[in-house]
């Protein structure tokens, strides 16, 4: 869903604010359903021609696919290509409806034996996929592919039978966290903002909060990111700050960091936006037209972010 609160934006940026200069780079690098996304955000745009645009990814079985998400290649649905659409409906107020129930009944399809998500479905081995994303022929139930679908669905009101089984998974995984690293914790929050429960959640959140500092999971000091190892498996260089955990002010992940903590983070965040208008990504580059695909992504995620937080854009 679109912040709320915010004064509605110009039809057109201020020249050289981050607003304009974004504009520019998602003209000139964007797929159309990103075109699409960011006027909707920033431009008035409607919401009927980013579910257009979104409709060319989905497949007859209900999934996503068509590399929705940058790093999986070929037609075939896959559960983080249908994460993403249903971000996209949710943000565009749509994530509701037969659509939402197609998607259900293949997110049914391919749950593991807890009535969980796999990370990646083994229909992807043939077509080029990152290298570290590893495709099993048994792959076992994944926070980091549930919690955000789980949380999407409920913070939509959707009930369906699949619900049932993958939120009690998700409360599983959630609480049982001992040691773990950024993408799987942001999957959590994901899970946590929108949980029913709200004094279960608020619980989990509290002690995710506190794993997340003692483990050292977000770099607090922005100009002294040497103290802050990067996961295994991770790029060089691939830390995750404050505001990639909280990403609105809503979020349970806000009370984890102070004011000035999170403040340095949004300076940070604000700070990466490169010459040529956009935001960089920093996970590991696999292939040039993957990081083409996914800079207007990170794009409008980072203005979104700083929006919310009351940040001058544009």
């Amino acid at each position: 869903m679109a912040e709320t609160g915010a004064s509605p934006l110009p039809a057109t940026p201020p020249a050289r604010s981050p607003l304009f200069r974004a504009e520019q780079f998602v003209w000139l690098t964007a797929r159309v359903l990103e075109q699409r996304l960011f006027a909707y955000h920033f431009l008035n745009g409607a919401a009927d021609a980013v579910e257009t645009a979104l409709d060319a990814y989905r497949n007859e079985d209900g999934g996503y696919g068509h590399a929705l998400e940058p790093d999986l290649r070929g037609p075939v649905s896959q559960p983080l290509h249908t994460g993403h659409a249903l971000h996209i409906l949710d943000a565009i107020e749509r994530c509701g409806g037969q659509r939402v129930d197609r998607v259900c009944r293949y997110l049914t399809s391919v749950s593991t034996a807890d009535g969980a998500l796999p990370a990646i479905h083994p229909s992807q081995r043939g077509y080029p996929a990152a290298p570290f994303i590893p495709i099993v022929d048994d792959p076992p139930s994944s926070l980091l592919a549930t919690g955000p679908v789980v949380g999407l669905l409920h913070r939509n009101e959707v009930w369906h039978a699949w619900l049932f089984r993958a939120t009690d998974f998700c409360w599983q995984a959630v609480e049982s966290l001992e040691k773990s690293h950024p993408y799987e914790i942001e999957a959590a929050v994901a899970f946590l903002d929108s949980a029913p429960d709200r004094t279960r959640a608020e619980a989990a959140a509290d002690r995710l909060g506190r794993l997340v500092r003692e483990q050292r999971l977000a770099a607090l000091e922005p100009d002294d990111l040497a103290a802050y190892p990067v996961p295994p498996g991770y790029a060089p260089g691939e830390h995750h700050f404050p505001h990639d955990y909280a990403r609105t002010p809503r979020s349970l992940a806000r009370a984890w960091f102070t004011d000035d903590e999170m403040s340095r983070s949004l300076d940070h965040l604000a700070g990466e936006q490169q010459e040529d208008g956009g935001w960089p990504i920093n996970w590991r580059q696999w292939a040039p037209g993957t990081a083409l695909e996914a800079r207007p992504m990170v794009t409008i995620a980072a203005l979104r972010t700083l929006r919310a937080y009351g940040r001058h854009i544009g």
